[in-house]
């Protein structure tokens, strides 16, 4: 006898079979209508199995100690790399974390912010109060 397992349940061993921290909704469409989809979506983030950064953008969460609520299992700035990564926008460090990298400044950056290159991004990341910036080489002055 062949049992279906229900999107749900599909969508939760997908999302536990990821080997990477971000999930974007376009990994489900296959699975079913996009109101099935984002319906299972809000049920994860309302149980906490994952944390929304952006539009379509999800990362996988685990329990904080201080707070006994759901937050993402790796920071901001890594998320936010790696969900570059999978929409295969190339970015690289903004002017301030090459700079500190280098050598150039003392100065530790607070926000992560990304040079996009030649491309302008809309796309908002967040997370609670936090977000990542962008910067190109339109706003860049060398």
């Amino acid at each position: 006898m062949k049992t279906s397992l229900s999107i749900r349940n599909r969508m939760i061993r997908s999302v536990s079979m990821r080997q990477g921290e971000i999930i974007l909704r376009s990994d489900f469409d296959r699975m079913g209508s996009q109101s099935q989809i984002s319906r299972v979506l809000s049920d994860f983030v309302r149980e906490g199995r994952l944390v929304r950064i952006g539009h379509g953008v999800f990362a996988k969460a685990r329990i904080s100690d201080l707070t006994a609520r759901p937050v993402p299992r790796e920071p901001l700035e890594v998320l936010a790399a790696e969900t570059f990564r999978r929409l295969n926008i190339e970015v690289d460090q903004g002017r301030a974390q090459r700079d500190y990298a280098s050598g150039k400044s003392t100065q530790v950056p607070v926000q992560a912010v990304f040079n996009t290159g030649r491309r302008r991004i809309s796309r908002k990341l967040t997370l609670g109060k936090r977000s990542i910036r962008y910067e190109n080489d339109y706003s860049v002055r060398a």
